[in-house]
């Protein structure tokens, strides 16, 4: 049976260090869902923080790396995908998710919100508040804000049900 994926998505070097914390505990929540946590690969920001909640908590992580290597990847990833594609793997990171979380970040969040919106993946907010940008998607449903780690999983299996293993 397919396993549950979660794409972790947000702010890599200029990540603050309470948005690193969120990611850390959001990491930590899916591994004890048993869900595959599935983000940037890097060793930066929400990137590294959630990868190390997840594995430090038993979870399995993917990363889908910009690079041709991994010398830029987190120590903290299982399975790290080479793409080589730079910003061009960020619909490789939305469509290999059944859902999206986005945390604060910059314009490569912001690209992967629009791609999951784009592709009819629902995005959850995580304490991240972007305006009216995509105010129609929040109108369907789509784009959930919410402010603790425990409501993203909290409406993750409200959204798929049993679909959230």
């Amino acid at each position: 049976m397919k396993k549950f994926i979660v794409g972790v998505m947000g702010g890599g070097e200029g990540a603050s260090k309470e948005v690193c914390e969120l990611a850390y505990e959001l990491g930590k929540l899916i591994a004890k869902e048993g869900w595959v946590l599935l983000n940037g690969g890097r060793q930066v920001g929400v990137m590294e923080a959630s990868a190390r909640g997840a594995k430090e908590h038993g979870g399995i992580t993917v990363g889908i790396l910009p690079d041709r290597n991994t010398e830029l990847a987190s120590s903290y990833i299982d399975i790290p995908i080479i793409t080589g594609m730079g910003d061009g793997r960020n619909f490789l990171n939305v469509m290999s998710s059944d859902v999206v979380v986005a945390l604060p970040g910059r314009a490569g969040t912001i690209s992967e919100i629009a791609l999951a919106l784009k592709n009819g993946k629902i995005v959850i907010l995580l304490n991240f508040p972007i305006g009216d940008i995509f105010i129609e998607h929040k109108q369907a449903k789509m784009l959930i804000p919410v402010a603790e780690p425990k409501d993203v999983i909290e409406e993750i299996k409200n959204i798929f049900g049993f679909r959230a293993e």
